[in-house]
């Protein structure tokens, strides 16, 4: 269906209501019309990484874990399992008239917001730091969930608009303050290629106020940028409870009324929260028109006719229950926690020979944590491998495994210090009676999330520092005392400061929040069955870079993000290691492609990341560093040579000036094409030079 016809529907459905039924169905639990055939329908659902909150389902790698995969085609199927099973399980549970909250078919991800800086603590909910990446997996994301048929498979939602990335504790009265070239270069690409490109059906307003307007109730968001300069036509939903922030926290308005009539007259169609329970007290005050709640009202149900939930059926109502974490969506959760590691150092000891390896010592507070492996906004696996079931079932009839937990994750504080000692001292004796050592440290959802509302029992909010908690630095230092061969693992969805693992342990593995599955995923890295091949998409600074940053509460994207920093990473973005030896050996380019000539010259296959960053050479308004305007992932054998076409991203040859215009380029480029960045750190870590073109 069209969204012509299915807004056509909509109008004369709506038509036939009350006021008063009108306006119940712009509250995310809309309740049932029986006299018009109208079910109840909670539109609070989530599928970040695998549909959320909803009981069993696939888990994917953590947002920003897939993100580190630089793989559009892989990410579009990942969103359409979650469809899939979103819609397995909704035929399942409303053919019992079960249609409660995370039951529907309108999923409030993915989350595009740039990951500006290194303490927010909800950063490993995006894509990464980059508006070329962001925007580009967005896209992808929202094409997966949506399908491409008459009927939308599931209906996606980029958040959080706009300008929206910390701090957690303030966000309900802070105004996030961004110049008319950071909104444009940076703040808003991602939400416009998922308009634009990817037709994304919702938009969530942030939490924040946008340069003083709060961005649920935002004329300039919503109704001059969202509805006119893109042409969106599908709904907008409040965070939770946001537009109560408007008179409780930023005070822009006195009561519910008023912070009702600013939403809905600058077209928030659909209330997270319970103030629009006021809309017929905001009516009778003059502040909003019956004409303001029919358009919210006939854009929610355009929705629900393009997803053929009101009757009329559609293909996909056929799909089973037994679709749920079935053998095929297993399989690409795999692949996906197989590409999303990245490789950060590597002196020789990986791979790991399970033959020959004798005695690893796995130790370390995430070695054996399920919460690790999730992330947050997770579903619930019906099998879960950490770090430790996979290496021991790799190693199962080979070598012993040996296994101490080391420390608590954080908890030094209140844990008895002889406790403490005894966690270390096992430590030192495991990794004294093995022959190689396996430190899995990190964090997870209670150490970096989403500051405390209804839906995070964990509130944990956002990172003080870089450092790992005390106790892991302190297992880190001791474990690497015992002078064994060490391969430290991190499991986290943030930069954290590795600088004594980078100079002193023998490897460092990235495996962020891997899914469910992810254990055996980072095993079979491990001991050699895959290379790893991720790359990061966040820059990892050293924790005394805090000092150089802009404030944590400065939205500048001054010597911010790779594209502007002027200082040396501890890792930059776009790195990543593997067991092969990549190079790029040619480049030429033309009418927005790019031709790279790669070959692997090591010793064993391995999948690459090809990436082509951009330098405008003489406009004042061009980023400091080379952006990133293209990539592709590739696979090649041992000695194996492949041509590829890379298609670079028109924005490339644009600059925006100080006015917030997007405007032609100097017309004097240099490109890039390298498995990683062309900068200096990237050399140093790798011995491998960018080749580069002027064009």
């Amino acid at each position: 269906m069209d969204r012509t016809k299915a807004a056509q529907k909509a109008k004369a459905l709506v038509a036939q209501m009350s006021l008063e039924e009108k306006a119940g169905q712009l509250s995310y639990i809309a309740p049932p019309i029986p006299r018009l055939g109208i079910p109840a329908y909670n539109w609070w659902n989530e599928a970040l990484h695998g549909v959320a909150r909803a009981g069993t389902a696939t888990s994917f790698p953590q947002a920003i874990g897939l993100a580190a995969m630089f793989d559009e085609e892989l990410l579009e199927k990942l969103g359409d399992v979650a469809a899939t099973e979103g819609r397995a399980k909704y035929n399942a549970l409303s053919a019992q008239d079960d249609r409660d909250i995370y039951k529907g078919l309108t999923f409030w991800s993915p989350n595009v917001n740039i990951f500006r800086d290194p303490r927010w603590g909800r950063g490993h909910e995006t894509y990464g730091e980059d508006p070329c990446l962001t925007s580009r997996l967005g896209k992808a994301y929202v094409r997966g969930l949506q399908g491409d048929g008459e009927t939308m498979k599931a209906a996606a939602c980029a958040k959080h608009f706009a300008v929206h990335s910390g701090p957690e504790s303030l966000r309900h009265k802070f105004n996030a303050v961004a110049s008319a070239r950071d909104m444009e270069e940076t703040y808003l690409p991602a939400f416009e290629a998922c308009v634009k490109e990817a037709g994304v059906e919702a938009v969530m307003g942030a939490y924040n106020r946008t340069n003083g307007e709060p961005c649920c109730g935002s004329k300039t968001l919503l109704k001059d940028i969202l509805r006119g300069r893109w042409g969106f036509e599908g709904h907008v939903v409040s965070d939770c409870w946001a537009i109560r922030d408007f008179h409780t926290g930023h005070m822009v308005t006195e009561n519910t009324a008023q912070s009702v009539a600013l939403a809905l007259k600058n077209g928030c169609d659909l209330n997270c929260g319970d103030c629009y329970r006021c809309l017929l007290l905001a009516l009778r005050e003059g502040l909003i028109s019956e004409e303001d709640i029919t358009i919210a009202a006939e854009r929610l149900f355009t929705t629900r006719y393009l997803l053929g939930v009101l009757g009329e059926g559609s293909a996909y109502d056929a799909i089973p229950y037994e679709a749920v974490e079935c053998p095929e969506h297993l399989a690409l959760a795999h692949k996906a926690a197989l590409e999303s590691c990245v490789l950060l150092k590597n002196n020789g000891l990986l791979p790991l020979d399970p033959e020959t390896v004798g005695t690893v010592g796995v130790i370390g507070p995430n070695a054996n944590s399920r919460a690790a492996l999730v992330g947050n906004y997770h579903g619930t696996a019906s099998r879960y491998v950490t770090v430790l079931e996979g290496i021991q079932d790799a190693m199962a009839g080979r070598g012993r495994v040996l296994y101490a937990e080391g420390c608590h994750l954080w908890r030094d504080r209140i844990e008895p210090l002889a406790q403490a000692g005894d966690r270390m001292a096992e430590a030192m004796t495991v990794a004294r009676h093995s022959d190689v050592v396996i430190l899995v440290l990190g964090l997870d959802e209670t150490l970096e999330g989403e500051q405390p509302d209804e839906g995070n029992a964990a509130g944990s909010g956002d990172k003080e520092d870089l450092f790992l908690p005390s106790p892991q630095r302190m297992l880190l230092r001791h474990v690497l005392s015992a002078g064994k061969p060490t391969l430290v693992v991190l499991l986290a969805g943030s930069a954290i400061d590795l600088s004594e693992a980078q100079d002193q342990a023998d490897a460092v593995l990235l495996g962020w929040y891997p899914g469910a599955g992810g254990g055996q995923a980072i095993a079979e890295l491990i001991f050699g069955k895959k290379s790893p091949s991720g790359k990061l998409p966040v820059t990892f600074y050293r924790n005394d870079a805090l000092e150089e940053l802009p404030a944590f509460t400065d939205y500048s994207m001054r010597n911010r993000t790779y594209r502007y920093y002027q200082g040396t990473p501890l890792y930059p973005f776009g790195y990543g290691l593997t067991y092969g030896d990549v190079v790029v050996t040619g480049l030429s380019a033309d009418s927005g492609k790019a031709v790279v000539q790669v070959r692997n010259q090591g010793q064993r296959g391995t999948e690459d990341v090809v990436q082509l960053y951009i330098k405008d050479e003489k406009s004042p308004d061009a980023p400091a560093n080379p952006i990133l305007c293209g990539f592709q992932r590739v696979r090649l054998e041992a000695g194996e040579q492949k041509t590829l076409e890379i298609p670079i991203d028109p924005r490339a040859f644009t600059v925006v000036n100080e006015q917030g215009e997007r405007v032609p380029g100097s017309g004097s480029w240099t490109l890039y094409a390298h498995t990683g960045q062309p900068d200096a750190r990237t050399y140093q870590l790798t011995g491998r030079s960018a080749v580069s073109k002027a064009i």
